[in-house]
């Protein structure tokens, strides 16, 4: 059953790889805690409201974790994608060869 073309289904594919590729590695440098990501940590923006570091700490590795588990699961979405661009473009190419 086609749903889109072939020109859309190619491009589905292209970004759903892009995409996969993408989320996997930011989930696992939010899960080795990269530095370079802790300005995207929710919960870790307010400015001396913390009692100790500890607490920052431990907010800090739980938006760490969070993140890391939030890219994966996007990822999984993007693979579904993925699945169904290739069927669509698996379909539009056999519709072209029986013309």
């Amino acid at each position: 059953m086609k749903i889109c073309g072939p020109k859309l289904s190619l491009c589905g594919l292209i970004i759903s790889v892009w995409g996969i590729f993408q989320l996997v590695l930011m989930g696992i440098f939010y899960y080795v805690k990269s530095i370079a990501l802790s300005e995207d940590l929710p919960g870790v923006e307010s400015e001396g409201g913390f009692e100790s570091p500890e607490d920052f700490y431990k907010i800090a590795d739980r938006g760490y974790i969070q993140n890391a588990y939030n890219c994966w699961i996007a990822a999984c979405l993007y693979i579904f994608t993925l699945v169904i661009s290739g069927h669509q473009f698996y379909v539009n190419s056999r519709s072209s060869m029986n013309m």
